[in-house]
């Protein structure tokens, strides 16, 4: 069906006026129903996928980490104002934020080279795929851009609702109401995951997809963790192995790097491309 299938307004009436008279799928009082849930979900799994299709993304390669890592630029001004109104607390805060920034410029330098080596023609390979929000996100899709080069941004409904970042191409800003459907999103084009420090949603989305590994529901794929120190200090994968809950070889599932450079280098050596 066209939009020049879709019929005009009809005739005033009582009869026309009434919900019951509304086509289906323009009805969104019936679209929101509870037993339209799976209407819905089925409608968040194609919409993405046919204008992916359309854009010609066959693989991706995601990146999460956290919305509350700051620019560098933005972290550096926040210190300057919290040392200058003599807020000792919030200044060691802003200076801890302040640290954690390099995080970002690594994300952003990471999206820009790989987005220059590997976008071109009308098929595009490793695009960046983020949550679409600030941060880590942010400097994924800023690097991409600044590579001229697209990348993809998966944002969702929230209590607190996060607009997409400036630097994901319009037609490829994405919105979801449900976890499940834009987690599935995030990993079916997907061939590497890297992970940034993170708090709760990062860390469901690196779980998740293990899981999804570990049991051979997707293939095998680099996996790395961005920045040892702070990702030994969260999670103890050594403990896992000493307690019999995973094995050595479901540990080495993951890896760590300290640069973008490493970060390219392991997946391009994974894919014999180095």
């Amino acid at each position: 069906m066209s939009r020049e299938d879709i019929p005009g307004p009809p005739p005033d009436t009582p009869q026309t006026r009434s919900a019951a008279y509304r086509l289906g799928f323009l009805d969104p009082d019936f679209m929101m129903r509870e037993e339209l849930r799976p209407v819905r979900l089925q409608l968040e799994l194609l919409k993405p996928e046919l204008l992916l299709e359309e854009h010609g993304i066959r693989s991706t390669i995601v990146v999460f980490g956290s919305a509350r890592v700051p620019a560098p630029e933005d972290a550096e001004a926040h210190c300057r104002e919290c040392e200058e109104r003599g807020d000792e607390a919030e200044a060691a805060r802003a200076r801890r934020r302040a640290a954690n920034s390099r995080y970002y410029e690594e994300a952003r330098r990471f999206a820009h080279m790989v987005s220059e080596a590997s976008q071109e023609g009308a098929i595009s390979d490793y695009v960046m795929a983020t949550g679409g929000g600030p941060g880590i996100m942010e400097a994924a899709n800023r690097g991409a851009h600044e590579a001229d080069a697209d990348s993809i941004g998966f944002n969702i409904v929230l209590p607190r609702e996060q607009v997409p970042n400036p630097y994901v191409p319009p037609d490829l800003s994405f919105r979801f109401h449900y976890f499940a459907l834009r987690k599935m999103h995030f990993l079916m084009r997907a061939k590497a995951l890297v992970i940034f420090p993170g708090g709760f949603g990062t860390l469901d989305e690196l779980f998740d997809a293990l899981t999804l590994i570990q049991t051979q529901k997707m293939p095998h794929m680099p996996v790395i963790l961005f920045g040892r120190d702070y990702w030994d200090r969260v999670l103890n994968f050594d403990v896992m192995v000493e307690e019999g809950m995973i094995t050595e070889a479901e540990r080495n599932l993951v890896s760590y790097v300290e640069s973008a450079e490493e970060a390219w280098l392991q997946i391009r050596t994974f894919y014999g491309e180095a």
